[in-house]
């Protein structure tokens, strides 16, 4: 496909109001981060006018060190080669053929590059001179939490990179799994929030497009006591997670598509403890977690795998059933995987598509960007919704105030749906999703911290000062009335509102 624009984005954004006219803001001296699949290096999007590489560097943290041929990780970093400006440039004179010797890094999927040109493309990037670091993420590793040191080691270095040079760094994060309980308590989120005030940085995630997958469910065990799944044919595993107040103390039940019963007893269980049971052709590995020193919350997970010689788990509706013991709150939530990595005729019965916004997206001092349809002025359904958490009435804070709104995710949100997206070995595809609502944030934080640290009008626009500065430019979406809300946050992305010219 030949070039095709986001000025409909852009437009609905607020931004050609900062770019085309005065201010004329490009993001020139600002560093835009890409945590993602890789990129094609090779396309003119990421290229300047005098044909050099507008990459700062690329960290392939999948590739192997051979100090040899010098091609070694970051310093203080063990996996994985940088490649600098210098051999991009050099990769780039040599063309497509030969130029991938020196610098042999690919994008399988297309998605960073994709979110690299959204974000600061030289043609189609909301910023579109600022430098770019690529951080290729490793690969997940057997047996663990996929890409979480991988993903910190990426936001360490970002983070350090703007240190060393004395530049302000957005960094970009594109994607996301449904593992927590999403209320930024997870360890990469914490980690998230401590990165955020180091230096001057903004770190902007998408929430990810779970808020239609039926992934979700919550209630209380009062007044939803029981909790239906349907399991589609050929699923090979299926893992749940239930999410509890530590301090409520309820059985479970489970119960297979044949009427097979199996009853956790939670209340004898004192410490962290495993259950092996069977189910028909099901095994049901249970992990009875217990509080962490960072969350109160307490895990239950249930994986669910073929028994005996059996290739899949037992299709068919499984519930899952509560029955109190001690109960405080009783408030629980079960999660299944990303939609990606299960059928799609697998979900819950009455499903709950609030608080369905993705992990680390909840991290509290992050931007957290859900998407709409620009077209339409409306919400994107796909879109994973968060919260608003307000103070009781008549509740005041230690200063004696009485705040309207305690806690808001996601914050703001952007154009999500057909969105032009460079692919890699060229042309241009339109894609849906927040993966590339959260770069148009991106870009215009870009933007912002030009206008304010590069040119000297606000040496602090960065981090929270920055996110506050885009709430309230923000703009209601259409039939968003009662804002803030869990599907738009603050509203929509309006740049030229949220920068005090």
């Amino acid at each position: 496909m030949d070039f095709i624009d986001n000025d409909f984005a852009k437009e609905a954004s607020c931004i050609p109001q900062v770019t085309r006219q005065s201010p004329f803001l490009t993001g020139e001296g600002v560093i835009v981060a890409v945590l993602d699949s890789g990129i094609d290096y090779f396309l003119p999007e990421f290229i300047d006018t005098y044909g050099r590489t507008r990459l700062i560097g690329i960290w392939d943290q999948t590739a192997v060190p051979n100090p040899q041929k010098g091609l070694m990780p970051p310093a203080g970093f063990k996996e994985g080669v940088l490649y600098t400006r210098e051999m991009i440039d050099e990769a780039l004179s040599l063309g497509r053929t030969d130029g991938p010797s020196k610098a042999p890094v690919l994008d399988l999927s297309g998605h960073g590059t994709g979110v690299a040109g959204v974000a600061a493309g030289t043609k189609l990037g909301v910023a579109p001179k600022t430098d770019i670091l690529v951080i290729k993420l490793g690969n997940p590793v057997p047996a663990s939490f996929p890409r979480t040191t991988q993903l910190m080691r990426g936001i360490s270095y970002a983070v350090r990179l703007g240190e060393e040079l004395n530049r302000p760094i957005v960094i970009n994060i594109s994607f996301g799994n449904t593992y927590g309980d999403h209320r930024g308590n997870s360890l990469l989120e914490r980690f998230i929030d401590n990165a955020s005030e180091i230096g001057k940085n903004v770190i902007v995630i998408g929430s990810g497009n779970e808020g239609a997958s039926r992934g979700h469910i919550s209630g209380t065990v009062s007044s939803l006591p029981k909790a239906e799944l349907a399991v589609a044919g050929y699923e090979t595993s299926l893992s749940v997670q239930l999410w509890k107040c530590y301090q409520d103390i309820y059985d479970i039940t489970i119960v297979s598509p044949s009427g097979e019963r199996v009853t956790l007893d939670i209340s004898n269980v004192k410490r962290a403890q495993t259950l092996r049971r069977t189910l028909e052709q099901t095994e049901l590995l249970c992990y009875i977690g217990e509080p962490v020193p960072y969350s109160v919350n307490q895990e239950i997970y249930i994986d669910m795998l073929p028994a005996g010689s059996g290739s899949y788990i037992n299709e068919g509706v499984w519930r899952f059933e509560f029955t109190p013991v001690s109960v405080v709150t009783g408030e629980y939530s079960l999660y299944l995987p990303s939609y990606a990595a299960r059928n799609a005729g697998t979900g819950f019965f009455l499903p709950t598509p609030e608080v369905t916004l993705t992990i680390p997206s909840a991290s509290r001092r992050a931007i957290s960007v859900g998407a709409y349809d620009a077209a339409l002025q409306r919400y994107a359904d796909f879109s994973g919704r968060g919260y608003v958490y307000r103070y009781a009435a008549g509740r005041v804070d230690a200063s004696g105030h009485l705040p309207a709104v305690a806690e808001v995710k996601p914050d703001i949100s952007a154009p999500g749906v057909d969105i032009a997206v460079p692919m890699p070995n060229g042309g241009y595809e339109r894609l849906s999703g927040t993966s590339f609502s959260a770069p148009i944030v991106a870009g215009s934080a870009a933007l912002m911290m030009e206008w304010g640290i590069v040119r000297g009008n606000d040496p602090f626009l960065f981090g929270q000062k920055l996110k506050a500065y885009l709430i309230r430019g923000a703009r209601p979406i259409r039939g968003a009335a009662d804002v803030p809300d869990g599907k738009t946050g603050w509203g929509a992305l309006c740049l030229q509102k949220s920068l005090p010219l």
